[in-house]
């Protein structure tokens, strides 16, 4: 029978080892908080500190509270289980009171797939209240730089009948389409030092790994997937993240309810979730869809437009081609090869490349010809209308073509050879990442404001050139009523060509989605509008009628 100093001495050994653990878990939790206090540009990678969060919290039995990082344990008989809700500590506001930051609200149902119910269960919840754990490839803000998490020991917690419920406090003035709510999609890549899979099974469930089910169906002996990260349910809406990204977020399972100052999250299962703010800019996946969608139609139409047109005139109106019927062939040319370079810029994405760096040029150069063969609309508008009399142009129609050929092109050329990189592959992103779209296009900042430098003069012009031309035509009209006719004419000749382009500076705020769809439908569909008036405008005209004195 032992004696009772024997007893006692067993109990305090007892204690000190546990005392000893604690304060090392307690130890590790706190190197990990002055890892992040050090800020995003510490030696380790995000990946790194989430796999070291979640080693430590596999073994995690009792709460911690630090500055940017706060667990909470919780013990409990699967058949005892009623709910929980967990609120955050209180913030003191400016004003006196307090007032909740986060909570988090699990239902009964949470335990509602646990196959073992008489083995006591633990739930893990985390706070953290730092950007450098969950770093996307767009380095994308959640509110507040506020992440919440929740793990059952038993494992994977998916597709509940009643969600999860988490709640973000927030002092900010949010708009409802541009902040929703996510949780955190774990990418491929190297997995933490010291983790097996039974380390990730205590914290959250498996993820497959699709290296270990290949060799399996061979019927080789493989080892376990060691990838210890938080799983997320299948989805297959969306992807993950590609190989030795770090993760990404994804809005799957999870619905966004807002009141004032709180975003309430609604979700069907257990993982890190934050509050996604999204770019005001950016395009959801459905917009962007039907965005392509119209542009292909529209700029295939045209593109069959401008053909046929271009064919007609070449073989069977021949004695139609003064100047500014060649000037119509011209622009019509240039849409044309427009319209192609851009049909080929997505496909042409998925290749090499140089190929891609290719047509990206080639829908550079074919935009600035089309851009100006408008001002050479323009100008020999301004020149037929404005100044009929006394007009000798030598070489009149070569000099425009040098001007609207010549120069885009060797500028691509130039910029092609010497600077290459400013071709390439251009991404069009949406409020979902991992839905976004590639096509060839520019990739330099500069060449972008550049060409939108160059497009902004030219609608200057055409606008200036359309101004006189309406004076012009108002005046007319109250010398001759038959003017009216060739008024309409003249002015849809030139919005067509040129006017609606200027949609491109109205990007912004309220307008952007609107201002998309216009300019899509309008400018698509431009080689197509012009073929219709070229056909309408010369069914009626008699050769001749046109006064054309330049050269």
């Amino acid at each position: 029978m032992p004696t009772p100093p024997l007893v006692t001495l067993v109990l305090c050994l007892t204690t000190s080892v546990l005392w000893a653990q604690g304060r090392e878990m307690d130890s590790n939790v706190d190197t990990l908080e002055m890892e992040l206090q050090q800020g995003c540009s510490s030696t380790l990678h995000p990946r790194e500190r989430l796999n070291l969060l979640e080693e430590k919290l596999a073994h995690q039995d009792h709460n911690f509270t630090g500055g940017m990082i706060e667990t909470y344990v919780f013990k409990f008989k699967t058949e005892s289980f009623k709910g929980l809700n967990l609120s955050s500590k209180m913030d003191v506001k400016p004003g006196g009171g307090e007032r909740l930051r986060h909570t988090l609200n699990f239902p009964a149902e949470l335990v509602e797939g646990v196959k073992v119910r008489e083995v006591e269960q633990k739930l893990v919840c985390i706070y953290i209240h730092s950007p450098c754990i969950f770093q996307d490839a767009h380095n994308s803000s959640v509110l507040n730089d506020d992440v919440l998490g929740a793990f059952l020991q038993s494992g994977r917690v998916a597709g509940l009948s009643r969600p999860v419920e988490i709640q973000f406090w927030h002092d900010t003035v949010l708009d409802a389409s541009n902040a929703t709510c996510v949780f955190w999609q774990p990418g491929a890549g190297k997995c933490g030092h010291g983790q097996d899979e039974g380390n990730a099974s205590s914290l959250s469930p498996r993820r497959h790994c699709p290296s270990a089910s290949r060799a399996a169906l061979a019927g080789l002996d493989v080892p376990r997937c060691p990838c210890p990260l938080a799983a997320v349910p299948s989805s297959d809406s969306g992807s993950p993240a590609g190989t030795g990204s770090t993760g990404s977020w994804s809005r799957d399972g999870c619905k966004t309810t807002h009141r004032e100052g709180t975003v309430i999250c609604h979700c069907d299962h257990l993982t890190y979730f934050a509050v996604l703010l999204l770019q005001a800019d950016a395009l959801t996946p459905a917009q962007l869809a039907s965005l392509t969608h119209i542009s292909t139609i529209g700029c295939s139409l045209s593109a069959a437009a401008t053909l046929c047109t271009l064919l007609l005139c070449c073989f069977f109106r021949p004695r139609l081609r003064d100047n500014t019927t060649r000037i119509h062939m011209h622009l019509l040319a240039a849409l044309l090869l427009l319209n192609f370079s851009f049909l080929l810029s997505t496909p042409l994405a998925a290749g090499a490349v140089g190929l891609c760096q290719v047509a990206a040029a080639l829908l550079h150069a074919s935009l600035l010809c089309t851009l100006a063969w408008m001002a050479a609309e323009a100008f020999h508008l301004l020149l037929l209308l404005v100044k009929v009399y006394n007009i000798h142009i030598q070489h009149y129609l070569l000099k425009l073509c040098l001007c609207a050929w010549g120069l885009p092109m060797l500028a691509v050329a130039a910029v092609l050879v010497f600077k290459r990189d400013t071709y390439g592959y251009h991404t069009i992103n949406t409020s979902e990442h991992h839905r976004n779209t590639t096509m060839c296009w520019l990739t330099s900042e500069p060449a972008h404001r550049a060409t939108l430098c160059y497009t902004g003069l030219i609608l200057l012009f055409n606008m200036l050139v359309l101004g006189r031309v309406m004076m012009i035509l108002r005046r007319m009209q109250r010398q001759n009523g038959q003017a009216r006719k060739d008024w309409v004419t003249v002015l849809g000749l030139t919005c067509l060509v040129g006017t609606t382009w200027g949609l491109a500076f109205f990007s912004f705020g309220v307008f952007l989605v609107p201002q998309l769809y216009l300019f899509t439908i309008l400018n698509s569909l431009q080689g197509l509008f012009v073929c219709l008036w070229y056909v309408t405008v010369h069914r009626r005209r008699k050769p001749g009628s046109v006064s054309d004195n330049s050269r």
